[in-house]
């Protein structure tokens, strides 16, 4: 199951390793999101997620900045109406929820932290890994958006916009994976990944940190304006369900919105060494307490 994920890591900058949970273990996790659902906040405190729009709410209030050690909340912009108010089915709203399922839920921690997700981190010579952070990606039919970065793409201009991994959680060295379970059947239609094969060789391109200017009300901010990217670079990589893709920081990449009637749901966390790797003091995320160790939890 493990054979030779490290040397397609380093070549492509990302790996998939089919069949890792079994049906029945992706259908817990899943049915755990359901329960999660059931507890969402209310109005005045429903949180817009977009990484790349400076005047969404996230950038402006603490909720998304504190979120790194809560179970926090954030919606679609299409479900959310002016007053916070739902315009869509509750389980259809929501774009995430994170950034601690992985130490908070019982459920999420106990697959982050299986010995199938260590070997994996060991495969790829991790010694000291921790997590700073997870997330449940929803990725609904027909009103998802794109993952992480908001991606529009015209079929006849070669131009998108995509993002690294290292973009918001930056080390030095550059020490960071993400591992992305997918929880549905991931397909072109539904809105699986894009990856430009190779491109995790070619530095980290822009930082989203913590905004120096105190006097601001941006308390979030990206250092450079977004690259733009040839859509010829890119592959789909569609996976079934109960699949593994573990990405690199660098690797450039991302996820078109679900234009299908299925669901895409996903869990992904992400894992940083801690030997010798400094951890950013303007990431967006910092932490509250010590990130958890995977080989030791």
């Amino acid at each position: 199951m493990f054979d030779d994920i490290k040397r397609k890591f380093e070549s492509d900058g990302f790996a998939v390793i089919e069949g890792l949970f079994t049906p029945e273990e992706v259908e817990e996790m899943k049915n755990e999101a359901k329960n999660l659902i059931k507890l969402m906040p209310g109005e005045s405190k429903r949180t817009v997620f977009s990484a790349t729009n400076p005047d969404t709410q996230q950038n402006k209030d603490n909720y998304f900045l504190d979120s790194g050690d809560k179970i926090a909340y954030f919606y679609e912009s299409g479900a959310v109406g002016a007053n916070g108010e739902l315009l869509v089915e509750p389980e259809l709203s929501l774009n995430k929820i994170g950034h601690a399922l992985h130490e908070l839920n019982p459920v999420f921690r106990k697959y982050t932290f299986s010995e199938r997700i260590k070997e994996a981190a060991f495969q790829l010579g991790f010694e000291e890994p921790v997590i700073p952070q997870s997330m449940y990606i929803f990725k609904n039919p027909k009103i998802g958006g794109e993952e992480n970065e908001l991606i529009e793409i015209n079929r006849k201009v070669t131009n998108v916009t995509a993002h690294q991994d290292a973009t918001y959680l930056y080390t030095e060295p550059m020490k960071l994976v993400g591992f992305w379970i997918a929880l549905d059947d991931a397909t072109v239609e539904n809105g699986c990944l894009w990856f430009a094969r190779k491109s995790h060789n070619s530095g980290v391109h822009r930082r989203y940190v913590r905004n120096p200017d105190k006097n601001s009300e941006e308390l979030l901010i990206h250092t450079s304006g977004a690259p733009y990217y040839p859509k010829s670079n890119f592959s789909a990589v569609p996976v079934p369900k109960g699949s593994l893709v573990l990405i690199h920081g660098q690797v450039v990449h991302f996820s078109e919105a679900n234009r299908s009637s299925k669901s895409r749901h996903a869990y992904t966390f992400h894992i940083i060494e801690q030997k010798n790797t400094t951890y950013s003091k303007d990431n967006w995320l910092q932490p509250t307490r010590p990130f958890l160790n995977l080989y030791r939890n």
